[in-house]
């Protein structure tokens, strides 16, 4: 018994990988996706409703990959069930509606005794999201149904207990665009059900939280209860209420109880050493710290010694994080020489700013101290040399504005001098970069809406000239907009400074934007694709989300920069908030290579690094070893990493 239960598991493991790599081919002719987030174990391709069964009074039918229900009068409703059943499940369909007749999807379709209960997602008539505890008679009858409290967002995967006295009824719409300053060249997508249009809805159920996307706009949750509904199991269907027909396509399911790890992948380009196996920061930087001659690595809250790395003192005390639960206490960290006594310091920002102080190899931890207080930072940092005076800046955004910050002349523990490059409003989470754009000889300022020109002459009352380009996208399942490090440089050798970017730390996407100058020196970009979705023919096949650490630099001696980037695992921690959040936690570098025959002069081609690491919310690109080639560091969720390059000089 027990060996013909191993063989039909083969079997069913064997059939599902043929699946997967057939679904793979298909993915590219799909019609109507608004995104494409994960990669479905079933996607329905047929002309007829085998594998599936029908209960109310709705007509059903199939064509090429089609579902269509119908109704002839506002009281009558119809289910249509798949045949397999599920406790944890992703479902995505598209949708189009001729009425405002009731449209849904439901989940854990179990047959009691004298009733059927599911969670029901539900669209109504005027294309409001609400999510339902719902119960059907024998016949399909609707006989009952309950709001689910509201639940979700970054914290949690499973639901907490609901508090009697809170208002957690969960009826909303699925996020309409916030104000924006009128000039930004790209603005968040109106995510409204639209009859008559295809629609697309996708869900997570999870525990005792289902998580629901419309129109690939922000999450709207719900949890069915308390510990006894954690149990819920069977199929998932169709549902249709009131006067009308609806269509449903690109059917596509995901058995969320199965989870994968890949086999180990390591680029014979590079040699991994692991310098920690804790979950510690997010961030990193090298530095000789104690002056020996050899360069160090900060990553949180230590510092590991070179040149073998194997050990390390705090700088602060050292507390692992929880994956799961926890965020990493550090996310971007910069090495310098702050107060001019010869000893690399640690500056420590995003959200906050910590500058620690080197003891000067005193066996102790680091003094620190706060030097923007007032300043809420977005994710992502840059540190260069803006005014050309041989010292860093630390180049931000925060409240509202894009900003540039100097040290105290006389005591950089001190509060630090603050500089708005933009007016307010342009201030982003995510991506910064710095460059000369115009090639003026002067450093610029971009982020995910375009680039500040830096003036002739620096004056701290004016803001810079803002040039509005879109170098970000809204959408792929992430409410925001705008990557990590922004590259600057000149990608297809014909002496203009290109911009090479992550469209949107949490989403997908990542892209190079030609820079074109006309006759009259004015300044525009075109945007070309390296990678988006599982939908999109990759290249290579090469797709992650949640890019959010990235930078670039000369990987292979070629004498041209490349894009090193890849995906911050548990992002958003342990949860289906995020699209993709379990896969495989990648590394990679794109080549660029000058290509007359490709989109805009250049291509990017993807070499993995490694598949069992990933990123924090930075990368860092620097000749630890002082051998002629660029090392990797990275410090992510799975520990703190050297990538080794073995490029032959």
């Amino acid at each position: 018994m027990y060996l013909m239960y191993i063989k039909k598991y083969v079997a069913l493991i064997v059939s599902f990988l043929i699946a997967c790599s057939a679904f793979s081919q298909d993915f590219k002719d799909l019609q109507d996706l608004k995104a494409m987030t994960f990669i479905p174990d079933y996607l329905f391709k047929e002309s007829t409703l085998d594998g599936w069964n029908s209960l109310g009074s709705a007509k059903w039918s199939a064509n090429d990959g089609s579902i269509i229900g119908k109704t002839d009068n506002e009281s009558q409703s119809g289910i249509l069930a798949f045949n397999e059943s599920y406790q944890d499940v992703a479902f995505q369909v598209s949708v189009k509606r001729n009425s405002m007749i009731e449209t849904g999807l439901l989940f854990r379709f179990e047959k009691n005794d004298n009733t059927i209960d599911a969670v029901l997602m539900s669209v109504d008539g005027t294309g409001d999201l609400s999510l339902f505890n719902i119960h059907f008679d024998m016949q399909g009858n609707e006989i009952g149904r309950e709001k689910l409290a509201r639940a979700g967002g970054i914290n949690y995967r499973i639901a907490p207990p609901v508090k009697e006295d809170a208002n957690q009824n969960q009826s909303r719409r699925s996020n309409s665009p916030p104000q924006v300053p009128s000039d930004l060249p790209v603005k968040q997508v109106n995510t409204e059900f639209v009859n008559g249009e295809w629609n697309q809805l996708e869900a997570y159920v999870d525990v005792n939280t289902i998580r629901t996307f419309m129109n690939d706009g922000r999450e709207v949750g719900g949890t069915m209860g308390e510990e006894k509904d954690e149990d819920g199991y069977g199929p998932v269907a169709l549902y249709i209420k009131g006067y009308g027909e609806v269509q449903f396509k690109n059917i596509m399911l995901k058995d969320l109880s199965i989870k994968e790890t890949p086999i180990e992948k390591t680029s014979e380009r590079f040699k991994i050493q692991r310098i920690s196996d804790m979950y510690y920061s997010w961030a990193t930087d090298a530095a000789d710290f104690n002056k020996d001659g050899n360069l160090d690595i900060v990553a949180g809250p230590y510092i590991y010694y070179g040149p073998d790395f194997t050990k390390r003192t705090e700088i602060f005390p050292a507390i692992t994080g929880s994956p799961s639960l926890q965020f990493a206490y550090n996310r971007v960290q910069d090495a310098y020489d702050f107060n001019n006594d010869g000893w690399p310091d640690v500056l420590s920002t995003a959200f906050s700013s910590l500058l620690y102080i080197n003891p000067k190899g005193e066996h102790r931890r680091w003094e620190s101290y706060e030097i923007l207080p007032g300043a809420r930072q977005g994710e992502i940092t840059a540190f260069e040399d803006i005014d050309n005076d041989g010292k860093p800046e630390l180049i931000y955004g925060a409240n509202g504005h894009v900003r540039y910050a100097k040290p105290n002349e006389n005591d950089p523990t001190k509060a630090w001098k603050e500089y708005n490059v933009s007016e307010q409003g342009y201030h982003l989470a995510h991506g910064i970069g710095t460059g000369d754009i115009n090639n003026d000889g002067r450093i610029d300022i971009l982020n995910a809406v375009g680039w500040w020109e830096q003036p002739a002459v620096l004056d701290s009352t004016k803001t810079w000239t803002y040039h509005p380009v879109a170098f970000g996208r809204y959408g792929k399942r992430s409410g925001g907009i705008g990557g990590s490090i922004m590259a600057v440089y000149d990608v297809n050798g014909n002496g203009l400074n290109d911009v090479v970017t992550n469209l949107n730390a949490h989403g997908f996407g990542l892209a190079w934007y030609e820079q074109k100058k006309n006759a009259g020196g004015e300044i525009t970009f075109v945007r070309h694709m390296i990678s988006d979705d599982y939908q999109f023919n990759n290249k290579d096949g090469v797709t992650f989300s949640q890019a959010h650490g990235a930078t670039f630099a000369d990987i292979d001696g070629d004498g041209i920069e490349d894009f090193i980037v890849g995906k911050r695992y548990f992002t958003h921690l342990d949860n289906y908030l995020d699209p993709d959040t379990y896969g495989p936690p990648v590394l990679y570098w794109y080549k660029t290579v000058r290509n007359k025959e490709a989109p805009g002069g250049a291509e990017f081609i993807p070499e993995l690094i490694h598949n069992r690491s990933g990123v924090g919310s930075e990368v860092d690109a620097v000749d630890l070893d002082n051998n002629g080639t660029v090392d990797i560091i990275t410090s992510t969720n799975n520990g703190t990493f050297i990538y080794w390059n073995n490029t032959k000089k």
